[in-house]
């Protein structure tokens, strides 16, 4: 069975928790989805990083820090933040908690084998190894000193890996989020990983992050390992960091496949940063057309969507943005994604539905004043001879105004007018009309 035939939807506690999340955090998160946005396809929860740590606090890593254990050195939820793990439970409870709002549940994990392990030398389950045998001490990760890395040319490497593995199917989750693997690359940590999981019995998204610099040349081998990698590195509420994603998604999206996405990061919209990395509480310093672009950029490019926010303290807006149906449509149904036209500050995207006789376009300002412009529709990849009498046999509604698409020109060449904000967008789904219709004026 494939995993992952569109792309994933779900939320993260990153962005508002940082290292710090609680069981009832997640949780209301999780109630506020199944009620609100899980008819639209939103159905992930995810607890992220240092769940294992009892002292984890906001704003950082603590060094030397003691992670919670069992005996053969894989990670347990800290009963003081997750109280439902007591008595050696872990995850399970939190994930039938999960399961039965028809949800699914997925974990954070570092690359490697605790280095509280590898001191301790506690035994790799199943074998006559201990965790100092199979680690590769060489290997550290640059911004979190939880892990070494592991020697996969050791038996015991692998199984490490199948036995942690074993125990996330055991407690029933869905998503893995492996991090410190794509940079650098770490090819043979991938596959291993890849492997636990088919070992595992149980069907489970691995995602792959950060993405700093992460070459195409690595496709195939992303592919055949992996059903989501990240291609930046973290994304926060800056315009800039936004930007910066239309180069990339412009690259890897036509290379978007069922099971196979390239994932442009977290969603930074609404309250965010309650106890979180970078800055303090607050709502998205993204402008509501910044988000609105994020959104489309996201959708349009078929990237995972995983929201950052406290989603029951967010503002109306958040919801309304996460639930157009447009634009969840050209995310879970479209191909042939791709940038057409970079001129200036204008960008142009396009992609065709998987329902005969519709296509959608997205138009982007990324500059700093309103972009007022008339594209002809030959720009934008419609079929040579429509517009050519004059007249157009396509309709068409921008999603975030819900108006009507205004089409106008001359005899020859019709040209799709747009008046967009600064850092704005225009998205359109257009359906083919079954006669032709006369010009808007």
């Amino acid at each position: 069975m494939t995993l992952a035939m569109t792309p994933p939807m779900g939320w993260n506690s990153w962005d508002c928790y940082g290292t710090t999340v609680t069981e009832d955090e997640v949780l209301a998160n999780a109630t506020f989805m199944a009620e609100h946005l899980l008819p639209f396809g939103w159905d992930t929860v995810v607890v992220d990083i240092q769940w294992y740590e009892p002292a984890a606090r906001a704003g950082g890593y603590n060094d030397g820090a003691e992670l919670e254990l069992d005996g053969v050195g894989r990670q347990l939820p800290a009963a003081n933040r997750f109280p439902s793990a007591a008595g050696g439970a872990g995850f399970k409870p939190l994930a039938d908690s999960i399961h039965s709002l028809g949800l699914k549940f997925g974990l954070h994990v570092m690359r490697g084998i605790p280095r509280q392990a590898v001191r301790d030398r506690l035994p790799v389950e199943g074998t006559a190894y201990t965790a100092d045998d199979v680690a590769d001490t060489s290997s550290v990760c640059e911004w979190n000193a939880d892990n070494f890395g592991l020697n996969h040319r050791h038996p015991g490497a692998q199984a490490y890996y199948d036995s942690q593995l074993r125990q996330f199917a055991e407690w029933g989750v869905d998503f893995v989020k492996a991090d410190d693997m794509l940079g650098p690359y770490f090819a043979a940590e991938i596959e291993a990983y890849r492997q636990a999981i088919a070992r595992s019995g149980r069907g489970m998204v691995l995602s792959l992050s950060p993405g700093r610099a992460l070459s195409l040349s690595r496709l195939e081998h992303l592919r055949g390992n992996a059903q989501m990698w990240r291609v930046s590195d973290d994304l926060w509420d800056v315009w800039e960091d936004v930007e910066a994603q239309f180069g990339r998604m412009a690259r890897w999206a036509p290379h978007q496949r069922p099971g196979a996405w390239a994932d442009a990061d977290m969603l930074p919209v609404g309250r965010i940063a309650l106890r979180a990395e970078r800055g303090t509480e607050r709502l998205s310093r993204l402008t509501l057309d910044e988000q609105r672009t994020m959104l489309t950029l996201w959708c349009i490019s078929r990237s995972p969507l995983m929201l950052g926010c406290d989603l029951p303290s967010s503002p109306p807006e958040t919801l309304d943005l996460l639930t157009n149906p447009e634009l969840l449509e050209v995310h879970n149904a479209s191909v042939n994604n791709r940038e057409l036209l970079r001129d200036g500050h204008l960008v142009v995207w396009a992609a065709e539905s998987t329902t005969p006789d519709q296509r959608f376009v997205a138009v982007f300002n990324t500059g700093e004043g309103e972009a007022v412009r008339e594209i002809p529709l030959a720009d934008l990849a419609f079929p040579d001879d429509d517009g050519l009498s004059g007249r157009s046999p396509w309709s068409g509604r921008e999603a975030w105004s819900g108006s009507a698409a205004l089409l106008s020109g001359p005899l020859g060449g019709l040209a799709l007018q747009v008046r967009i904000p600064s850092h704005g967008v225009e998205f359109y789904r257009f359906t083919r009309t079954a006669s032709p219709g006369a010009l808007t004026p």
